[in-house]
């Protein structure tokens, strides 16, 4: 199976072509295997696809995209390779599955060889992402050409010195008429000509290059195109052409691997040229420490030095140094004086005038200037020269907004590896066999390093050092809590960043270790500060100005883990880490509770301790929002429970936290996170001794485990009925009776559930609990729908129909209209079954029930084929498995099936 990017998108099976769908679908699949083996969020899926004007349900036909990319790639032979992560879609295959990942995988290991080069070239077929428009694809397109010119040029190169000028000046001069403005095209094609015995036409052609160059862009031929020029006039053998200027970058790292959008990215900026030829083009590649900026931006500049032939500058600027070691402005433009070769005595003493003449040595030179590891703008704007053909790369911890505001920089911020990048880091590091061999470990060995280049780096060079050791026994010390950083040698990387704050963004750093979550909201950071909103996010705004902290969009930021622990180690009162532990707990209880009551208006909440000064409720009024705030806090919440349970002073929040929880895990059928909460509830109540909490938590977890661990459930049902009936808990047992007789059905005993149903009515009666007695009518009716007793099943449900409108609740009553929806299926009553589905429908979506909506969209469609609709069965289906995909249920393939059928 091959999937194809360069040229018309294509998925090939066995080399024959299948259809992979409309452009829409094909824009979709194209970003998955551009970014292959890295996690694409959804909002850059949606961003690099529909752009600035999306359709108003684009999130919808992106999981249909999705779905059907999947079952493209299965046809072809690859099932299961779109994999749904936690942050978004990654397309899991090979690098030789894609012809751009085999087109790099080949050039990486040409070494000159013309075979392999040619073999790379004739991977394109024409334009890259053909048909295909957008930024994005443009973007994508302009790096993809930018990289065949590349290997044309190594291609030519490597046959001229095997003596082979079979079809070279001919490949050359489709290139130099498709590049007009490409220097390093003209110069190999001058070489080539001239090696071929045309030095006449090489003359011509050095002509019509200038002539463009002058006419287009306003600029004269470069120092390597006009002393080339002058060897043909003298008919002088064609030799490089000595540098001019200095050499001055570092050497590039060996293993270099990935970060191909970040590449493409810096090589945009020799594209900018054209834009504005009399403006000079600026990088700033920022990220926070141990991400490897500098690596990147050297291993760049090596790529690109032969595009400046007048002098490649490099200068680390100590930004972030010991102590005061950073390099004053005198200091650096000294630096570059001399390696510009200007003697002594022509140096002024007065530092300004030493600029001025560092512009004028640089004025017309085409040159890179790298300025690496920069504090600050302030440090970085007098290096600036003046001159329209070179081109600066700054480095820099912090973001350099100004560079960008006030003088056009081009940003190019840098995170973390993916896992992919992180696996071929390690392989390509540890080359004697352990890393291969050990698949599993490795993946420990780069969740522990956080994915962090520098840190991977650190366990790559112990490994090398230490053979002996298997890879496995690397990870011991990264498991040990506390051990990571000592272990990763990372403590005095952080320590430059963090001694470099202000003391309001030193505090609230030290904070942010002290909730140790890694995402966190504005609303949070305010309420564990204790200080407004507005004050939170200008001090956030310098903690994501050093790259301490990152920005996402709705205001979320996120700590790398490493900076995260790192942060947890740093000096802080216990008072005062006590006090923002508990703003940071009250924070999300009441906000959470605000959002319960907005899913269930008819309930009342346990009354709350007020909150403390400081802590920031946020306002939550609607169900949508409150779906919304649940869904973007999940993950915290659970943390937050589970480290409320295990910190002494904290166990108060658990019940409540999970109580308000409740509602959202069950409306969405997230089962396995439910068990989590109620477990940890579980263990909080034995600790407390608290019986009622502790039947509550045991009714609960088996409720979360009934579809799934049956026999684990049963046993926690019985549980709850016994604590409820010691704590003379009427209410509580018509529940658990209830409930239990829904684990019966699932294994088909139905007479059996039918008897608990019974029970939970008689218990429910005698509690005098309309609620738990409109509950236990509808499952007194649906057990006798599947026993076949379909009249008298009806009403009861409709009893529960009833009382349940009496009650509001909507929830209750869409689930007895559903019952009777099935009753009239079954009795072959088809528009009454669909009337009476169409209605509890409308209900669990005015509640925002989805998984309840997905069961009754499935029996409608069951209603409307056997009412001879196929068409609205399939829509029906459709939706349905829609819904289930988006909520990770495999349901989603039986519902899915029938629409095959």
């Amino acid at each position: 199976m091959e999937v194809r990017i360069l040229g018309p998108i294509e998925v090939r099976s066995s080399g024959n072509p299948i259809d992979a769908g409309p452009s829409r679908q094909l824009a979709v699949l194209a970003v998955l295997a551009v970014e292959a083996g890295r996690t694409v969020s959804p909002d850059a899926l949606l961003d690099r696809v529909w752009g600035d004007n999306p359709p108003r349900r684009v999130r919808h036909n992106l999981h249909v995209y999705i779905s059907r990319i999947r079952q493209v790639l299965a046809a072809a032979g690859a099932p299961g390779t779109v994999v749904r992560g936690p942050g978004g879609y990654s397309l899991d295959l090979p690098a030789e599955a894609i012809d751009a990942g085999r087109f790099r995988d080949l050039v990486s290991r040409a070494d000159g060889s013309p075979d392999l080069l040619g073999e790379a070239l004739e991977l394109f077929r024409g334009e890259p992402l053909a048909g295909l428009t957008g930024e994005w694809a443009a973007r994508e397109r302009e790096a993809w050409q930018r990289r065949y010119v590349e290997a044309s040029l190594q291609w030519a190169a490597a046959k001229q010195q095997a003596g082979d000028m079979s079809g070279v000046v001919e490949s050359l001069l489709r290139l130099s008429a498709a590049h007009p403005y490409d220097e390093a095209v003209a110069a190999r094609l001058l070489r080539v000509l001239n090696a071929s015995g045309q030095r006449a036409r090489a003359l011509d052609h050095y002509q019509v290059v200038r002539t463009t160059l002058a006419e287009e862009l306003g600029t004269e031929p470069g120092a390597e195109l006009r002393q080339l020029h002058q060897q043909l006039l003298r008919d002088e053998p064609a030799a490089p052409a000595p540098r001019r200027g200095p050499a001055l970058l570092p050497p590039d790292a060996y293993g270099f691997i990935g970060r191909e959008p970040h590449l493409a990215r810096l090589d945009e900026t020799l594209t900018r040229v054209a834009d504005q030829p009399t403006a000079m083009p600026i990088c700033v590649v920022t990220g926070p420490p141990g991400v490897g900026k500098t690596t990147l931006a050297v291993h760049w500049a090596h790529r690109v030095r032969d595009r400046f032939p007048d002098g490649q500058l490099y200068l680390d600027l100590r930004g972030f140094g010991p102590g005061s070691s950073a390099l004053t402005t005198g200091q650096a433009v000294r630096r570059f004086l001399d390696a510009l070769g200007v003697a002594s005595r022509r140096v002024p003493a007065d530092v300004d005038a030493q600029l001025d003449l560092y512009r004028s040595e640089m004025a017309g030179r085409r040159a890179l200037v790298l300025l690496d590891n920069a504090h600050d703008v302030e440090q970085v704007r007098p290096l600036l020269p003046g001159s329209s053909g070179t081109v600066v790369v700054v480095t820099s911890r912090r973001r350099l907004t100004g560079l960008v505001a006030a003088d056009g920089a081009w940003p190019v911020p840098v995170d973390v590896f993916s896992d992919a990048e992180s696996r071929q880091f390690l392989l390509r590091r540890i080359d004697d066999g352990r890393a291969d061999a050990d698949p599993v470990a490795v993946a420990e060995l780069t969740a522990r390093c956080g994915r962090l280049p520098l840190a991977l780096a650190m366990v790559a060079a112990r490994a090398v050092l230490e053979p002996s050791f298997s890879i496995a026994e690397l990870t011991t010390d990264l498991a040990r809590p506390g051990e990571r950083l000592d272990a990763l040698d990372l403590r005095s990387v952080f320590a430059r960043s963090y001694a470099a704050l202000d003391p309001a963004a030193a505090r609230l750093f030290t904070l942010l270790g002290a909730w140790s979550e890694p995402e966190i909201t504005l609303a949070a950071v305010a309420s564990v500060a204790g200080e407004p909103e507005a004050e939170a996010r200008r001090t956030l705004g310098r903690l994501g100005e050093a790259h301490l902290v990152a920005e996402r969009p709705r205001s979320r930021w996120v700590l790398h883990d490493l900076l995260l622990e790192y942060a947890g180690e740093l000096p802080l009162a216990d008072e005062d880490r006590r006090a923002a532990l508990h703003r940071g707990f009250q924070h999300l209880l009441h906000t959470a509770v605000a959002a319960d009551l907005a899913l269930n208006p008819h309930i009342e909440p346990a009354p709350l301790v007020p909150a403390r000064a400081g802590v920031v409720v946020e306002p939550i009024a609607t169900k949508n929002e409150a779906f919304d705030w649940f869904n973007r806090e999940l993950t915290g919440l659970l943390t937050a429970i589970e480290r409320g349970e295990r910190t002494p002073g904290f166990t108060e929040y658990v019940p409540p936290l999970a109580e308000a929880l409740c509602t959202f895990l069950h409306r969405n059928g997230y089962w396995t996170e439910q068990a989590r909460v109620q477990m940890a509830v579980l263990r909080t109540a034995r600790r407390l001794g608290e019986p009622a909490l502790e039947a509550r938590a045991h009714l609960r977890l088996a409720h979360a485990l009934t579809t799934g661990r049956d026999g684990e459930a049963e046993e926690h049902y019985l549980a709850a009925i016994d604590l409820y009936r010691g704590c003379g808990d009427i209410d509580g047992q018509a529940q658990a009776h209830r409930h239990l007789g829904w684990l019966y059905e699932t294994r088909e005993r139905y007479a059996e559930a039918l008897d608990q149903a019974e029970r939970a009515l008689e218990l429910a009666s005698a509690a005098g609990s309309d609620r738990s007695l409109a509950e236990a009518l509808n499952s007194v009716g649906w057990h006798n729908l599947l026993l076949g007793r379909l009249s008298g099943a009806v009403d009861f449900c409709e009893r529960a129909v009833e009382l349940h409108r009496r009650l509001g609740s909507r929830a209750g009553e869409a689930a007895a209209l559903d019952s009777i929806g099935f009753a009239y299926h079954r009795q072959g009553r088809q528009p009454d079954a669909i009337r009476y589905y169409e209605q509890s429908l409308a209900l669990f979506r005015a509640v925002g029930a989805r998984l309840d909506e997905a069961e009754v969209l499935d029996h409608l469609g069951d209603a409307h084929v056997a009412a001879g609709s196929t068409e609205a069965a399939r829509a029906a289906w459709r939706e349905a498995a829609t819904i289930l995909d988006s909520l990770g249920q495999d349901w989603a393939e039986v519902v899915r099936a029938k629409i095959t059928d």
